[in-house]
């Protein structure tokens, strides 16, 4: 399967370089650098509520302490997560799956959900997620990936349709052939794993996507897309935008 869409720009937890991580100020910005979509990372609150924030405790974002799991939506939304990027003098609040729906529902953005269940198992995220898709009917715009391939097998199950990818960073033997043997549409691997010419041919022979991150060096983004990348994952959106630009 060759690329013939060109590269798309999926804006890392929103415009990240810019902006707090996963926040709506981050997609906003992500929106207006003109990213083709973005990524973000989804667990779930003390009460079961779809929360959008990347690491399974609050401590770097927020400088308070303690898991996502342990705090209610309602004492999650009370923290300011912009201690991560002291330039940024705002405060900011961790969204809802349901308020960045709501903020995106109208653009054309892709949007990349990440499963966080890798280390916390969080029983029922993937049916939750995909109810709330359901809901927006937004499912032609949403992939779903995880570092649990597990969990990415039960999306499967539970929606056959959802479009979703399996997120590594270690090296695996012939990862096409395992994506493909699980029945997933695309590979999500660490940009580092690039150094193999032929990584990306490999996993379009195999019908599958190539989504790769997270890709903030200029060079890497060239290259990347001359390679045939269907998505480069950046913190910087603008950059790759007008760095595509030029290929």
């Amino acid at each position: 399967m060759i690329n013939t869409e060109g590269t798309k720009v999926w804006a890392h937890r929103g415009a990240s370089g810019y902006v707090p991580e996963n926040t709506l100020e981050a997609f906003k910005k992500a929106a207006k650098m003109g990213a083709d979509g973005v990524e973000l990372d989804v667990q779930l609150s003390r009460d079961g509520e779809l929360v959008v924030i990347h690491d399974e405790t609050v401590d770097r974002v927020s400088g308070e302490s303690g898991f996502v799991k342990d705090y209610s939506l309602k004492e999650l939304k009370r923290l300011n997560v912009s201690k991560h990027l002291p330039s940024y003098d705002k405060k900011t609040r961790i969204p809802t799956l349901d308020e960045v729906f709501d903020l995106l529902k109208n653009t054309e953005l892709t949007i990349n959900i990440e499963l966080k269940n890798g280390i916390i198992n969080y029983k029922g995220l993937e049916k939750k997620v995909l109810g709330l898709v359901e809901e927006y009917d937004m499912l032609d715009r949403i992939w779903c990936s995880s570092f649990n391939h597990e969990s990415i097998v039960r999306v499967k199950k539970l929606c056959p349709d959802m479009r979703c990818g399996l997120l590594f960073s270690d090296i695996i033997v012939n990862p096409s052939e395992y994506a493909a043997n699980l029945g997933v549409e695309a590979l999500h691997p660490a940009t580092y794993h690039m150094n193999d010419e032929n990584y990306i041919d490999k996993a379009h022979g195999r019908s599958l996507r190539a989504h790769v991150w997270t890709v903030n060096d200029k060079h890497e983004m060239k290259a990347l897309a001359k390679a045939g990348a269907d998505a480069i994952i950046t913190n910087y959106p603008d950059i790759a935008v007008e760095m595509l630009k030029k290929i």
